[in-house]
Protein backbone atom coordinates (compact mmCIF):
# COMPACT_ATOMS: atom_id res chain seq x y z
CA UNK A 1 0.00 0.00 0.00
CA UNK A 2 1.55 3.32 -0.75
CA UNK A 3 1.23 6.53 1.64
CA UNK A 4 -1.07 8.15 -0.08
CA UNK A 5 -3.73 5.31 0.11
CA UNK A 6 -2.70 4.85 3.73
CA UNK A 7 -3.86 8.34 4.51
CA UNK A 8 -7.18 7.85 3.09
CA UNK A 9 -7.57 4.42 5.46
CA UNK A 10 -10.32 5.04 7.96
CA UNK A 11 -8.73 4.53 11.49
CA UNK A 12 -11.94 3.82 13.07
CA UNK A 13 -12.81 0.64 10.91
CA UNK A 14 -10.75 -1.94 13.14
CA UNK A 15 -9.47 -5.11 11.44
CA UNK A 16 -11.85 -8.38 11.66
CA UNK A 17 -8.41 -10.68 13.23
CA UNK A 18 -6.07 -9.34 15.84
CA UNK A 19 -3.15 -11.59 16.01
CA UNK A 20 -0.68 -11.12 18.93
CA UNK A 21 2.67 -13.31 19.50
CA UNK A 22 5.25 -13.19 21.72
CA UNK A 23 9.02 -13.13 20.31
CA UNK A 24 10.57 -16.31 21.87
CA UNK A 25 14.67 -16.68 22.40
CA UNK A 26 15.18 -12.87 23.08
CA UNK A 27 18.65 -12.66 24.89
CA UNK A 28 18.81 -9.97 28.23
CA UNK A 29 19.78 -6.87 27.00
CA UNK A 30 22.51 -4.75 28.70
CA UNK A 31 23.77 -1.46 28.27
CA UNK A 32 25.23 -0.18 24.63
CA UNK A 33 23.43 -3.51 23.23
CA UNK A 34 22.45 -2.69 19.51
CA UNK A 35 18.48 -2.79 20.69
CA UNK A 36 17.14 -2.23 16.81
CA UNK A 37 19.41 -5.35 15.23
CA UNK A 38 18.51 -7.87 18.41
CA UNK A 39 14.63 -6.89 17.35
CA UNK A 40 15.61 -7.94 13.85
CA UNK A 41 17.03 -10.83 14.37
CA UNK A 42 14.42 -12.51 16.51
CA UNK A 43 11.54 -10.58 14.66
CA UNK A 44 12.67 -9.59 11.60
CA UNK A 45 11.55 -12.81 9.39
CA UNK A 46 8.15 -12.60 10.24
CA UNK A 47 7.00 -8.87 9.83
CA UNK A 48 5.13 -6.78 7.04
CA UNK A 49 4.92 -3.59 6.52
CA UNK A 50 1.70 -2.58 9.01
CA UNK A 51 3.00 -4.84 11.79
CA UNK A 52 3.39 -2.60 15.41
CA UNK A 53 6.23 -4.25 18.06
CA UNK A 54 5.51 -3.76 21.64
CA UNK A 55 8.39 -3.56 22.93
CA UNK A 56 8.95 -3.33 27.53
CA UNK A 57 10.29 -0.22 28.49
CA UNK A 58 12.39 -2.20 30.43
CA UNK A 59 14.72 -3.17 27.85
CA UNK A 60 14.79 -0.11 26.04
CA UNK A 61 15.87 1.13 29.35
CA UNK A 62 18.23 -1.18 29.56
CA UNK A 63 20.31 -1.05 26.76
CA UNK A 64 20.11 2.93 26.78
CA UNK A 65 21.81 2.43 30.77
CA UNK A 66 18.87 3.18 32.89
CA UNK A 67 19.87 0.79 35.10
CA UNK A 68 20.79 2.47 38.61
CA UNK A 69 22.87 1.31 41.75
CA UNK A 70 20.99 3.62 44.51
CA UNK A 71 18.85 4.03 46.92
CA UNK A 72 15.44 4.26 45.44
CA UNK A 73 14.78 7.38 47.39
CA UNK A 74 17.00 9.42 45.61
CA UNK A 75 15.98 7.57 42.38
CA UNK A 76 12.34 8.47 43.26
CA UNK A 77 13.12 12.18 44.03
CA UNK A 78 15.40 12.31 40.54
CA UNK A 79 12.27 11.44 38.76
CA UNK A 80 9.19 13.17 40.04
CA UNK A 81 7.91 16.28 39.14
CA UNK A 82 5.03 16.47 41.38
CA UNK A 83 3.93 14.03 44.22
CA UNK A 84 0.55 13.14 43.72
CA UNK A 85 -0.25 10.59 46.57
CA UNK A 86 1.10 8.52 49.41
CA UNK A 87 -0.21 5.64 50.92
CA UNK A 88 1.94 3.87 53.51
CA UNK A 89 5.14 2.52 51.71
CA UNK A 90 3.83 3.64 48.11
CA UNK A 91 4.30 7.00 46.81
CA UNK A 92 2.64 7.63 43.39
CA UNK A 93 3.90 10.56 41.24
CA UNK A 94 3.86 12.73 37.90
CA UNK A 95 6.59 12.00 36.23
CA UNK A 96 9.29 13.76 34.20
CA UNK A 97 7.09 12.28 31.00
CA UNK A 98 3.76 13.63 32.52
CA UNK A 99 2.65 10.19 33.56
CA UNK A 100 1.48 9.51 36.63
CA UNK A 101 3.00 6.44 38.18
CA UNK A 102 3.58 4.02 41.01
CA UNK A 103 7.21 5.06 41.96
CA UNK A 104 7.77 7.26 39.19
CA UNK A 105 7.82 3.77 37.06
CA UNK A 106 11.29 2.50 38.69
CA UNK A 107 11.46 -1.20 38.62
CA UNK A 108 13.36 -3.12 40.95
CA UNK A 109 12.34 -6.84 39.19
CA UNK A 110 14.17 -8.79 36.15
CA UNK A 111 16.76 -7.06 37.05
CA UNK A 112 20.03 -7.92 39.06
CA UNK A 113 19.86 -7.68 43.06
CA UNK A 114 20.40 -3.79 44.35
CA UNK A 115 19.79 -2.53 41.28
CA UNK A 116 16.89 -0.63 39.57
CA UNK A 117 15.37 0.67 36.26
CA UNK A 118 14.34 4.08 35.40
CA UNK A 119 11.73 4.70 32.43
CA UNK A 120 13.75 5.92 28.83
CA UNK A 121 15.01 9.29 29.25
CA UNK A 122 12.55 9.65 26.40
CA UNK A 123 9.96 6.85 25.95
CA UNK A 124 8.73 8.62 22.51
CA UNK A 125 12.26 9.17 20.87
CA UNK A 126 13.58 5.66 21.94
CA UNK A 127 10.13 4.23 20.03
CA UNK A 128 11.18 6.75 16.73
CA UNK A 129 14.83 5.47 17.17
CA UNK A 130 13.74 1.69 16.60
CA UNK A 131 11.61 2.02 13.94
CA UNK A 132 13.85 3.88 11.95
CA UNK A 133 16.38 1.70 12.28
CA UNK A 134 14.03 -1.61 11.82
CA UNK A 135 13.03 -0.24 8.69
CA UNK A 136 16.95 0.40 7.78
CA UNK A 137 17.56 -3.25 8.63
CA UNK A 138 14.13 -5.02 7.83
CA UNK A 139 12.45 -2.93 5.00
CA UNK A 140 9.59 -3.23 6.49
CA UNK A 141 7.31 -0.04 7.80
CA UNK A 142 6.04 -1.15 11.59
CA UNK A 143 4.69 0.83 14.18
CA UNK A 144 6.82 0.76 17.59
CA UNK A 145 5.21 1.09 21.32
CA UNK A 146 7.14 0.83 24.14
CA UNK A 147 4.65 -0.16 27.16
CA UNK A 148 4.64 -0.11 30.58
CA UNK A 149 2.96 -1.43 33.41
CA UNK A 150 0.50 1.06 34.92
CA UNK A 151 -2.30 0.88 37.82
CA UNK A 152 -5.63 2.51 37.35
CA UNK A 153 -7.09 5.17 39.56
CA UNK A 154 -10.76 3.49 39.81
CA UNK A 155 -9.89 -0.06 39.34
CA UNK A 156 -7.42 -2.77 41.20
CA UNK A 157 -4.74 -4.71 39.57
CA UNK A 158 -2.34 -3.23 36.71
CA UNK A 159 -2.28 -3.15 32.88
CA UNK A 160 0.45 -2.56 30.36
CA UNK A 161 0.27 1.18 28.90
CA UNK A 162 2.34 3.04 25.62
CA UNK A 163 4.72 5.24 27.55
CA UNK A 164 6.30 5.73 23.77
CA UNK A 165 4.88 5.49 20.57
CA UNK A 166 6.34 5.58 16.87
CA UNK A 167 4.41 5.53 13.90
CA UNK A 168 1.16 3.88 15.28
CA UNK A 169 -1.70 6.71 15.87
CA UNK A 170 -1.34 6.73 19.39
CA UNK A 171 -5.79 7.82 20.55
CA UNK A 172 -8.37 7.85 17.87
CA UNK A 173 -10.89 10.71 17.64
CA UNK A 174 -14.55 9.63 17.12
CA UNK A 175 -16.46 13.16 18.07
CA UNK A 176 -18.27 14.21 15.70
CA UNK A 177 -18.95 10.22 14.23
CA UNK A 178 -22.76 8.56 14.78
CA UNK A 179 -23.36 5.42 16.23
CA UNK A 180 -25.44 2.43 14.52
CA UNK A 181 -28.95 3.79 16.35
CA UNK A 182 -27.92 7.19 15.22
CA UNK A 183 -26.76 8.67 18.06
CA UNK A 184 -23.64 11.37 18.08
CA UNK A 185 -20.45 10.49 19.50
CA UNK A 186 -19.22 13.27 22.05
CA UNK A 187 -16.17 11.96 23.92
CA UNK A 188 -15.16 8.89 22.45
CA UNK A 189 -11.60 8.40 21.90
CA UNK A 190 -10.45 4.83 22.36
CA UNK A 191 -6.63 4.96 23.55
CA UNK A 192 -5.16 2.49 20.69
CA UNK A 193 -1.48 2.58 21.59
CA UNK A 194 -2.72 1.76 25.29
CA UNK A 195 -5.04 -1.30 23.86
CA UNK A 196 -2.31 -2.46 21.72
CA UNK A 197 0.16 -2.52 24.85
CA UNK A 198 -2.52 -4.44 26.94
CA UNK A 199 -3.25 -6.92 24.08
CA UNK A 200 1.09 -7.37 23.98
CA UNK A 201 1.10 -8.32 27.84
CA UNK A 202 -1.09 -11.15 27.58
CA UNK A 203 1.37 -13.07 25.43
CA UNK A 204 4.55 -11.11 27.03
CA UNK A 205 3.68 -11.96 30.88
CA UNK A 206 5.64 -10.28 33.65
CA UNK A 207 7.82 -14.07 34.05
CA UNK A 208 8.39 -15.67 30.87
CA UNK A 209 11.23 -13.61 29.78
CA UNK A 210 9.29 -12.15 27.01
CA UNK A 211 9.92 -8.62 26.69
CA UNK A 212 8.55 -7.90 22.79
CA UNK A 213 5.63 -9.14 21.08
CA UNK A 214 4.85 -8.77 17.65
CA UNK A 215 1.00 -7.48 16.68
CA UNK A 216 -0.83 -7.84 13.50
CA UNK A 217 -4.30 -6.52 12.54
CA UNK A 218 -3.52 -2.88 13.20
CA UNK A 219 -2.39 -2.07 9.95
CA UNK A 220 -5.37 0.78 10.03
CA UNK A 221 -3.17 2.38 12.50
CA UNK A 222 0.29 2.64 11.48
CA UNK A 223 1.50 5.57 9.51
CA UNK A 224 3.45 6.04 6.52
CA UNK A 225 7.31 5.85 6.50
CA UNK A 226 8.94 8.84 7.59
CA UNK A 227 5.55 10.09 9.56
CA UNK A 228 6.06 9.05 13.38
CA UNK A 229 3.43 10.84 14.83
CA UNK A 230 2.61 12.46 18.08
CA UNK A 231 3.42 9.79 20.29
CA UNK A 232 2.05 8.29 23.61
CA UNK A 233 2.93 11.59 24.90
CA UNK A 234 -0.49 12.96 23.20
CA UNK A 235 -2.08 10.49 25.46
CA UNK A 236 -1.19 12.03 28.62
CA UNK A 237 -3.79 14.56 30.33
CA UNK A 238 -3.02 17.99 30.34
CA UNK A 239 -3.06 18.69 34.02
CA UNK A 240 -5.20 21.60 34.02
CA UNK A 241 -7.34 18.86 32.59
CA UNK A 242 -7.21 16.49 35.58
CA UNK A 243 -10.02 16.00 37.57
CA UNK A 244 -7.84 13.52 40.09
CA UNK A 245 -4.72 15.71 40.12
CA UNK A 246 -4.23 14.51 43.83
CA UNK A 247 -5.02 11.35 45.33
CA UNK A 248 -7.99 11.87 46.89
CA UNK A 249 -6.70 11.74 50.60
CA UNK A 250 -4.13 13.99 50.24
CA UNK A 251 -6.75 16.27 48.07
CA UNK A 252 -8.79 16.39 51.62
CA UNK A 253 -5.53 17.51 53.22
CA UNK A 254 -4.85 19.79 51.00
CA UNK A 255 -8.17 21.42 51.54
CA UNK A 256 -8.12 21.75 55.36
CA UNK A 257 -4.60 23.12 55.59
CA UNK A 258 -4.29 25.04 52.96
CA UNK A 259 -3.36 28.81 52.95
CA UNK A 260 -6.06 31.46 52.81
CA UNK A 261 -5.36 32.69 49.76
CA UNK A 262 -6.09 28.75 47.84
CA UNK A 263 -8.45 27.26 49.76
CA UNK A 264 -11.81 26.32 48.43
CA UNK A 265 -14.20 28.78 48.86
CA UNK A 266 -16.96 28.35 50.69
CA UNK A 267 -14.48 26.04 53.11
CA UNK A 268 -13.64 28.60 56.24
CA UNK A 269 -10.97 29.51 58.02
CA UNK A 270 -8.00 27.15 57.79
CA UNK A 271 -5.59 25.28 60.46
CA UNK A 272 -3.00 27.35 61.39
CA UNK A 273 0.69 25.63 60.06
CA UNK A 274 0.92 25.06 63.59
CA UNK A 275 -2.63 23.52 64.54
CA UNK A 276 -2.10 21.39 60.88
CA UNK A 277 1.39 20.25 62.12
CA UNK A 278 0.19 19.06 65.01
CA UNK A 279 -3.26 17.72 64.59
CA UNK A 280 -1.79 16.05 61.30
CA UNK A 281 1.18 14.30 63.30
CA UNK A 282 -0.73 13.43 66.35
CA UNK A 283 -3.23 11.26 63.81
CA UNK A 284 -0.49 9.94 61.59
CA UNK A 285 1.63 8.82 64.20
CA UNK A 286 -0.98 8.05 67.07
CA UNK A 287 1.71 8.50 70.14
CA UNK A 288 0.62 11.00 72.60
CA UNK A 289 -3.00 10.67 74.33
CA UNK A 290 -3.91 7.19 72.86
CA UNK A 291 -6.13 5.08 74.92
CA UNK A 292 -6.78 1.74 73.66
CA UNK A 293 -7.47 1.86 70.38
CA UNK A 294 -8.56 5.62 70.42
CA UNK A 295 -6.42 8.81 70.12
CA UNK A 296 -7.36 12.05 71.85
CA UNK A 297 -6.92 15.54 69.79
CA UNK A 298 -6.90 18.54 72.07
CA UNK A 299 -9.27 21.58 70.47
CA UNK A 300 -7.75 24.62 70.69
CA UNK A 301 -9.18 28.01 72.38
CA UNK A 302 -12.08 28.48 70.46
CA UNK A 303 -15.62 28.81 70.97
CA UNK A 304 -19.21 28.53 68.91
CA UNK A 305 -19.04 28.87 65.46
CA UNK A 306 -14.92 29.42 65.16
CA UNK A 307 -14.49 25.77 66.69
CA UNK A 308 -17.38 23.58 64.77
CA UNK A 309 -15.40 25.11 61.45
CA UNK A 310 -12.05 24.07 63.25
CA UNK A 311 -13.33 20.63 64.28
CA UNK A 312 -15.21 20.42 60.67
CA UNK A 313 -11.79 20.70 59.41
CA UNK A 314 -10.21 18.62 61.74
CA UNK A 315 -12.45 15.24 61.14
CA UNK A 316 -11.90 16.09 57.40
CA UNK A 317 -8.31 15.02 58.24
CA UNK A 318 -8.79 12.45 60.45
CA UNK A 319 -11.47 10.69 57.96
CA UNK A 320 -8.76 11.00 54.88
CA UNK A 321 -6.09 9.49 57.02
CA UNK A 322 -7.54 6.42 58.12
CA UNK A 323 -9.34 7.47 61.60
CA UNK A 324 -13.05 7.39 62.72
CA UNK A 325 -14.37 10.11 64.67
CA UNK A 326 -16.00 9.16 68.08
CA UNK A 327 -18.80 10.20 69.82
CA UNK A 328 -20.52 13.51 68.43
CA UNK A 329 -17.87 15.62 68.87
CA UNK A 330 -17.87 19.30 70.45
CA UNK A 331 -18.87 21.60 67.74
CA UNK A 332 -21.33 23.58 70.07
CA UNK A 333 -21.44 27.16 72.13
CA UNK A 334 -21.13 25.52 74.99
CA UNK A 335 -17.83 23.31 73.83
CA UNK A 336 -14.21 23.83 75.52
CA UNK A 337 -10.78 22.32 75.54
CA UNK A 338 -11.96 19.92 78.24
CA UNK A 339 -14.09 18.43 75.58
CA UNK A 340 -10.89 16.87 73.24
CA UNK A 341 -12.08 14.96 70.01
CA UNK A 342 -11.39 11.63 69.97
CA UNK A 343 -10.86 9.10 67.25
CA UNK A 344 -10.07 5.92 65.90
CA UNK A 345 -8.94 3.63 63.11
CA UNK A 346 -11.90 3.43 60.92
CA UNK A 347 -11.23 -0.12 60.02
CA UNK A 348 -11.32 -1.10 63.70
Amino acid sequence: MNPSAEHEVDRAVPADVLTVTAVDGFPEVAEDDDLATLLAQHAGSALQDGDVLVVTSKVVSKAEGRTRRAAKEELLAAETDRVVARRGPTTVVRTRHGLVLAGAGIDESNTAGGTAVLLPEDPDASARRLRESLHELTGCNVGVVVSDTAGRAWRTGQTDIAVGAAGVVPRLDLAGRVDAHGNPLSVTAPAVADEAAAAADLVKGKLAGRPVAHVRGLAHLVLPRGEHGPGAAALVRPEEQDMFGLGARDAVLLAVTADPATAPRGFGAPLTVEEAAGVLGLLAEAVPEVRGDEVAVPLPPLSGRELGRWEARLIAAAVALGWAPVGSGASTDTATTDSPLRFRPALS
